[in-house]
């Protein structure tokens, strides 16, 4: 071999040297488990709708996806920790339509829209006006003209003060021109339990909470709050159908990261999730939380979660709500 074709040897071979020790540089993503941060306690919706979807990810992706939950704040504790978090790809959330209400109600370490980057959005899916027996209203129109007969009279719970159930009665009652009485409770189920008791007269609560009492003749059912009827519940019409023109409320679950997460990563995030989601194994398992999967892109979930924070905003503004 002559000198030269040696000295050409030896250059590919440490070409091929430094191009194998910079690939073993750049690790595979992700080499490690994941951590999935659910701002709510164990057991309630996001929790479920998390450990789906943990799950699901955890196969996918080849590494464990954990679930961490850590509830406070209405949501605000969990989505702190994530923004701070680092920018790696190994930190997640998962939250709920109350995360575009939190900015309108507390004073925020970090802004809610410019310090995450959105992956994407999981499921959407509507809630269920229902009533005592005991309230002589049948229809979104009974109801209308039971709370005008009598102003302030009607009792009515949710799962919180600032809770999305709360503000969706308050938009209820701004459109519809008439004041009810609002009972917070530390949860749903407890404003279920007192609307079964008689103590309140109305709720707008999941199908899943209320669809065994409706079928159990213990609650009726006057209207869904989403665009289109349920087919779980194909019978009852939309608010808008009902009588209420315009009014339309919707609960989602999406998944963001801390600011600054790498655009391959995101992207491949955003890929994955739009694959899981179309699955019959997720949507099934939505579809039993009252659920629809909701595939888009990034900016799609930017876009709801930057028009649900200006419509709640206006709401709580209105409405005066104010949270300790």
């Amino acid at each position: 071999m002559s000198r030269k074709a040696s000295q050409r040897l030896l250059f590919c071979l440490s070409a091929s040297v430094a191009a194998g020790s910079n690939f073993a540089q750049t690790p595979k993503y992700p080499d490690r488990p994941l951590r999935l941060i659910v701002p709510f306690a164990p057991g309630g919706g996001a929790d479920i709708v998390g450990r789906a979807f943990a799950q699901r990810a955890t196969e996918i992706f080849g590494q464990q996806v954990v679930v961490d939950n850590r509830s406070g704040g209405g949501g605000t504790i969990g989505a702190e920790i994530t923004v701070a978090a680092r920018a790696d790809g190994y930190t997640l959330i998962l939250v709920s339509a109350s995360y575009a209400i939190s900015p309108s109600l507390y004073k925020l370490p970090y802004d809610a829209l410019k310090d995450i980057a959105p992956a994407g959005l999981l499921a959407t899916g509507p809630f269920v006006i229902v009533v005592h027996p005991s309230l002589p209203a049948r229809s979104v129109r009974d109801l209308i003209a039971a709370a005008r007969s009598k102003p302030a009279t009607i009792p009515y719970g949710s799962a919180g003060t600032g809770s999305i159930t709360h503000l969706a009665s308050e938009l209820f009652g701004t459109m519809a021109g008439v004041q009810m009485i609002h009972i917070p409770y530390k949860g749903t189920g407890p404003a279920m339990t007192d609307l079964l008791g008689g103590q309140i007269q109305m709720i707008i609560g999941t199908s899943v909470s209320v669809s065994a009492h409706i079928k159990g003749g213990k609650l009726v059912p006057l209207a869904v709050t989403g665009q289109k009827r349920m087919a779980t519940l194909p019978e009852l019409p939309t608010v808008a159908e009902a009588g209420l023109p315009g009014y339309e409320v919707q609960t989602w679950y999406g998944v963001w990261f801390p600011r600054g997460i790498p655009l391959e990563i995101l992207s491949r995030w955003n890929r994955e999730i739009n694959t899981m989601v179309g699955e019959a194994r997720l949507a099934q398992r939505f579809a039993q939380e009252g659920l629809e999967a909701a595939p888009g892109s990034p900016a799609d979930f930017s876009k709801v979660l930057s028009r649900d924070i200006d419509r709640w905003k206006q709401v709580v503004v209105r409405a005066g709500v104010k949270v300790d």
